[in-house]
């Protein structure tokens, strides 16, 4: 019976299980966006975020505790130089599960497992998003132009409403004259 047993086995002896979660936390370390199972991708995440937490205190014993885990000089290296000082600030939640669908193959559903802070295309997003902050509306707004941002004084608006109403007659007095013709013809 499997009472009290709570992670997910993947179907693996202990030792292939180790290795399956070495090996993905490397790759994800290496590249900061890979494509897995979802059950690999939930484990992963549980297996990677201790040792990143581990990674933010640059000691020479954290460094054999998170080498412990992943035997492996490079992705050690990366996460407490490239890694740690981006998500120093960060409390928690380093990763993010991104579901993909379902592999043609299989019909395994599949998702893509990425480092928080190092996904380029949202955090260009975000920094946008920040510099606009302005307030949208659905139908949008016309945009001043710059004549009437200037200034109106009460002499400018009497000589704009007078103007307006002059061409206004004018083209009523045109076209009386244009409809009169055309009858007389």
């Amino acid at each position: 019976m499997r009472h009290g047993k709570k992670f997910n086995h993947l179907s693996r002896k202990n030792g292939h299980r180790k290795a399956l979660l070495r090996n993905l936390t490397i790759s994800l370390v290496k590249y900061k966006r890979i494509k897995t199972t979802i059950a690999k991708a939930k484990e992963l995440r549980k297996f990677i975020e201790p040792l990143l937490t581990k990674s933010k205190n640059n000691t020479t014993h954290s460094r054999r505790v998170v080498y412990s885990y992943l035997q492996n000089k490079e992705a050690v290296t990366e996460m407490f130089t490239n890694i740690a000082p981006v998500i120093a600030t960060r409390p928690g939640g380093y990763v993010r599960i991104v579901r993909l669908g379902f592999r043609p193959s299989d019909a395994a559903e599949v998702a893509m497992i990425e480092l928080v802070d190092f996904n380029t295309v949202a955090l260009n997003a975000a920094a946008e998003a920040a510099e606009s902050d302005k307030k949208r509306t659905r139908r949008g707004r016309k945009k001043k132009s710059d004549s009437t941002e200037a200034e109106t004084t009460p002499e400018t608006i009497s000589s704009e409403t007078i103007s307006s109403e002059t061409i206004s007659t004018e083209q009523v007095e045109n076209e009386t004259v244009e409809n009169n013709d055309e009858k007389a013809e």
